[in-house]
C-alpha cells in the first residue's frame, strides 16, 4: 500500500511520513526507484498530443517530469501537509522559479532582509532588470511586511526563517495572516520536520533539499509545495525556465528523507551543545542558535518550531583577521560552503554565501569578518568543541 491510500495518513508523524513517503503504487522495492531515461515511446500521435499538454506528465520529456523526480515531490509534498510539489535543480532554481513565474514587470515584492546571498542578489540585482520592484524590510520586526505591501501591485511576500546565516526567526502566524499577495517561505534550515509553513496559512514553502533534506553532500535539489494550482502555475513556467531536478539528485533526495529525522534531532543538538560552549569564551561577542536561551527570538522558536537544525552562527571579536584565523585552524571541522551533511562545515559568510553583497548591505544584515557560520555534523559532540575551542 503506498501512503497515498493510507487512510490515517494524517495522522502519521512527520518522522514516519519521512520514511514512508514517495512510494508510487505498486512498488514493492524498500529502495527508491531511479528512472534514468530522459525520453520515452509513445504508442500514437494522440498519446503524444495527450501528454505534451498534461501537468507534470511521468513519462514524456524529462523537463515535464520524470517517475523517480515525481517520487521526491510526493514524498516532499505529503511531508509539508501540501497538495503537490514541483522538484528543480537546486534551491536557487526554486526561488528564481517562484520569483519569475508569478512576477512580471511592474509587480512588487516585499523581502526580508535577512536572507540567503544567492537570493538577495537575486532579488536586489535580477528583479529589477526585469521591472519587478522590491522593498526590504526586517523581518523580524512585527508587522514589518504587512506594512510595506502595496496594495494592487505586491505579488510575493518572501520570508526566510531561520535566517541564513544569523538564524533571524520570522513568525509565520503574521506571516500566514497576510491577504492578498501570495506568501513564500525559504524554511531550508528548518527542513519540513521542523516546522510546517503551511500550516499557518503560508501559500508556498521552499527548500534547497542540497542541504539538510538530501544530506549527505552529494545531491543538488530544490522543491516548492503548495496549493495544487498554484504548482501546476509554477510547472508551466519551469518546463520553460529548464532548469528540472536530475532523476539520480531525486533518488539521493529521497534517500536522504529516509534519515532526516535522526540525522536532524542529532545536529541540532549537537549545535546547542557547541553554541553553549562558545558562549563564555572571551574570544566570541556573541553566539546565534534557535535553540539558545541567548537567541533574541528563543519563545518564538519554542512556539514555532519541532526541531532546530544543525546550523548555529557566532562572531569572533577579533574581525576579519579572527574569521579568516580560524577558518584556517580547524581540523576536523571542513571549510566548505553548504550545510546539513554528515561532515561538520565551517563557513565565512562575507568570504563566500553572501560575498556578493555590499559591505553596507553585509553590515545592515549583521554580518561582520568574523561572523562564522557553522553546520554541525554527524561527528560526535566532543571532537567537534574539541576542534573549535583548539582552533579558538
Amino acid at each position: 500500500m503506498s501512503t497515498s491510500d493510507n487512510p490515517n495518513l494524517a495522522d502519521l508523524q512527520p518522522e514516519t511520513l519521512a520514511v514512508r513517503g514517495g512510494r508510487p503504487d505498486g512498488q514493492l522495492s524498500m529502495a527508491p526507484v531511479l528512472w534514468a531515461s530522459t525520453t520515452y515511446e509513445m504508442g500514437t500521435l494522440e498519446e503524444g498530443r495527450q501528454l505534451a499538454h498534461s501537468t507534470q506528465a511521468k513519462k514524456f520529456y524529462s523537463r515535464h517530469g520524470n517517475p523517480t523526480v515525481n517520487a521526491f515531490e510526493s514524498a516532499v509534498a505529503e511531508l509539508e501537509g501540501a497538495q503537490a510539489a514541483r522538484a528543480y535543480a537546486s534551491g536557487m532554481g526554486a526561488i528564481a522559479g517562484v520569483i519569475l513565474g508569478l512576477c512580471s514587470k511592474g509587480d512588487h515584492i516585499v523581502a526580508q532582509k535577512q536572507l540567503y546571498g544567492g537570493t538577495m542578489q537575486l532579488l536586489a540585482g535580477v528583479c529589477p532588470r526585469f521591472g519587478i520592484d522590491v522593498t526590504f524590510v526586517d523581518g523580524t520586526v512585527p508587522g514589518a511586511f504587512s506594512q510595506a505591501i502595496i496594495p494592487g501591485r505586491t505579488m510575493l511576500v518572501f520570508a526566510e526563517t531561520p535566517a541564513n546565516p544569523l538564524l533571524d526567526l520570522v513568525d509565520l502566524d503574521e506571516l500566514g495572516a497576510i491577504a492578498g499577495p501570495i506568501t513564500v517561505v525559504d524554511a531550508t534550515l528548518a527542513t519540513p520536520l521542523g516546522v510546517r509553513p503551511l500550516d499557518y496559512g503560508v501559500n508556498l514553502v521552499v527548500h534547497s533539499a542540497t542541504k539538510a533534506m538530501a544530506g549527505h553532500n552529494d545531491a543538488t535539489l530544490g522543491v516548492v509545495s503548495g496549493e495544487r494550482d498554484l504548482i501546476d502555475a509554477l510547472w508551466a513556467f519551469a518546463v520553460l525556465q529548464g532548469a528540472c531536478a536530475s532523476p539520480f539528485d531525486a533518488l539521493n533526495g529521497l534517500r536522504g528523507l529516509r534519515t532526516l529525522a535522526p540525522r536532524l534531532r542529532q545536529q541540532g543538538a549537537t549545535a546547542v551543545a557547541v553554541g553553549r560552549a562558545l558562549e563564555s569564551h572571551p574570544a566570541v561577542n556573541w553566539v546565534r542558535h534557535p535553540g539558545l536561551e541567548s537567541h533574541p527570538q528563543f519563545a518564538l522558536g519554542q512556539r514555532q518550531y519541532r526541531m532546530h537544525g544543525g546550523v548555529l552562527s557566532f562572531d569572533l571579536a577579533g574581525g576579519l583577521e579572527a574569521g579568516s584565523t580560524f577558518v584556517s585552524a580547524v581540523k576536523l571541522c571542513r571549510p566548505a560552503t553548504s550545510l546539513g551533511g554528515p561532515e561538520t562545515l565551517v563557513t565565512h559568510p562575507a568570504s563566500t554565501t553572501h560575498a556578493g553583497m555590499t559591505s553596507e548591505e553585509l553590515s545592515d544584515c549583521g554580518i561582520t569578518g568574523g561572523t562564522v557560520r557553522l553546520s554541525c555534523g554527524l561527528e560526535h559532540v566532543d571532537d567537534i568543541i574539541a576542534d573549535i575551542l583548539q582552533a579558538l
